[in-house]
């Protein structure tokens, strides 16, 4: 076992924070692409833990060890200093250049506890490709990405579409670093870990990064990312929104009859185990998704098999190295409860339910001195995004076969920007259309030519503003499938969309004969080695600036 303690975690000046988050914080809130190559190199030391990550503990010195964690001795969340102090850091880097943090300490109701809690664990451009041990471009935020990008588009091409699979396997449970500590019934009191109410306006403590671990008789094992609110010291409320997979199950098990469903909440999940559960890289589709193994995936992306234990309570199978697993019992004849308001991924208040279902704790066990993560949702990236748009790219190719790049941007939730290779008229509009009608999270579908890079939100909108068209480039949808956590939608999980085409527009849509070329353009063609040789002066130049004060 490589697990690595929190006190290998040396503390972070502002200087090595700056180095962290790319310096210039105009350039990171861009998602710039100047980044402090020779300051991240510099970071590293001692002995660098290498993917595949078994562990949260191992992950995150990994990125400590490349100046990508800032640490905080201590932090009043009582005053929600760490909520603010992410909304300042994502004011200043942006949620792509942004470093991880571990707060020591952290002041909840009242009782100052013992971290460390840890956030923004996926949150920043390198990150991408560190997971997968692929070097990044310390100087290139978007050629890190393209890269890493490129390079799961081979495995998901190599594989039919989809990621390759490794199925787990079960360790006895004395080699299970999750059980470690084992509490029953009355010792039992969630209240005492540091799980926090991240906003003033949430309906409370909120557990926020558990990954839901459920087996259903039709549907088989699933696990997926759901907020729980902390009601009492062995209770929580579980919140799956209607037509997630655990819905379906737990709703499929109170039409059989069934008096109560198990559940396995895991908690600090590997990084591989927590991308998959926040995203839709398990291809379930239906209103019964067939039997998938989604440690299987995780498995086959990490190209080593997870290490799994039973449940103390069932037998569903966790990951043994996770720090915390949640047991108890979803009652489903008995009435529901009151849930929320959470601040949620739009970043607007999500919405307080009547009705919400809710469980009983049985049992946790976890690891010995226990990291909790949180999600600071709406001001921080959730997860890696790199495997999940490269699968969607290919998903998206039998549609839309001049199709660029896929990309939905983490910060504009219910935005969809993407670039095709535009040959004849009204592609843009064709290729927008293929998205809204399919995808719940595309409410404002962007389409540009394949010049413009979809990472670069100043890139998007400056083609909107130049080669958009409104009175006629446009499609839109009076009422389609949206997301449940879109503070606009008019009805529950609806809403309406607008494609934008914002491709230059060809005569026979309105466009001129000859559209100007964009000066960048024309700089690299007149002047190819330029930005090459300007690069090679005063780069250093550059990046010392941004490192100043």
């Amino acid at each position: 076992m490589s697990d690595h303690d929190d006190k290998e975690l040396s503390p972070f000046s502002r200087r090595e924070l700056l180095a962290a988050t790319a310096g210039l914080a105009s350039l990171g809130a861009a998602g710039g692409s100047l980044a402090a190559g020779h300051k991240f190199s510099g970071k590293r030391r001692g002995k660098i833990p290498q993917p595949p990550f078994d562990s949260i503990r191992d992950w995150m010195a990994m990125l400590e060890a490349h100046g990508l964690v800032l640490r905080v001795p201590e932090i009043d969340q009582d005053k929600y200093h760490a909520t603010a102090l992410f909304f300042r850091m994502t004011d200043m880097y942006g949620a792509y250049a942004s470093p991880a943090v571990l707060f020591e300490k952290i002041k909840v109701d009242g009782q100052w506890m013992d971290g460390p809690v840890i956030g923004n664990v996926q949150g920043h451009w390198f990150a991408e490709a560190l997971l997968w041990g692929i070097e990044p471009d310390w100087d290139d935020y978007y050629n890190t990405y393209w890269k890493t990008k490129a390079h799961m588009a081979e495995i998901v091409r190599a594989n039919g579409g989809f990621y390759p699979e490794i199925p787990p396997v079960e360790i006895p449970r004395d080699k299970a670093p999750i059980k470690e500590v084992v509490l029953k019934g009355d010792d039992i009191d969630i209240t005492q870990f540091p799980f926090v109410q991240t906003n003033p306006a949430d309906g409370g403590r909120y557990v926020n990064t558990g990954s839901h671990f459920m087996v259903d008789a039709e549907m088989g094992p699933n696990f997926g990312t759901y907020r729980c609110q902390i009601k009492a010291p062995r209770k929580l409320g579980v919140n799956p929104e209607p037509n997630q997979t655990n819905w379906k199950m737990l709703m499929a098990a109170k039409e059989r009859g069934d008096k109560y469903a198990k559940l396995s909440i895991v908690l600090g999940q590997d990084p591989v185990v927590w991308m998959i559960s926040g995203t839709r890289i398990a291809p379930r589709f239906g209103p019964k998704p067939k039997p998938i193994d989604e440690l299987a995936i995780a498995g086959g992306m990490r190209g080593k098999p997870v290490e799994v234990v039973k449940s103390e309570d069932s037998d569903i199978l966790i990951p043994a190295h996770a720090e915390m697993v949640i047991e108890g019992t979803v009652p489903l004849q008995e009435p529901m409860e009151p849930e929320g308001p959470f601040g949620e991924m739009f970043g607007y208040l999500g919405q307080y339910k009547e009705e919400n279902f809710w469980m009983t704790i049985n049992t946790i066990t976890h690891r010995k001195n226990p990291w909790i993560m949180n999600a600071f949702t709406g001001m921080q990236k959730g997860m890696v995004t790199a495997p999940m748009e490269a699968m969607y790219d290919e998903f998206l190719r039998r549609r839309i076969p001049n199709l660029v790049h896929y990309h939905t941007p983490q910060y504009a939730m219910g935005c969809i920007f993407m670039s095709i290779d535009k040959t004849e008229p009204f592609q843009g509009i064709k290729a927008g259309k293929s998205i809204v009608s399919g995808f719940g999270i595309a409410k404002v579908v962007i389409v540009v030519d394949k010049d413009v890079n979809v990472l670069n939100h100043t890139e998007v909108l400056a083609a909107v503003g130049a080669r958009w068209q409104p009175a006629k480039a446009h499609y839109i949808v009076e009422d389609g499938p949206g997301l449940f956590t879109d503070p606009s939608q008019p009805s529950y999980g609806r809403t309406s969309k607008i494609v934008i085409d914002a491709t230059r527009q060809l005569p026979e849509e309105g466009g001129k004969e000859d559209f100007p070329e964009a000066n960048r353009a024309l700089l690299e063609k007149g002047a190819p080695n330029a930005i090459a040789e300007v690069n090679d002066l005063f780069l250093d130049l550059l990046k010392d600036w941004g490192m100043k004060g």
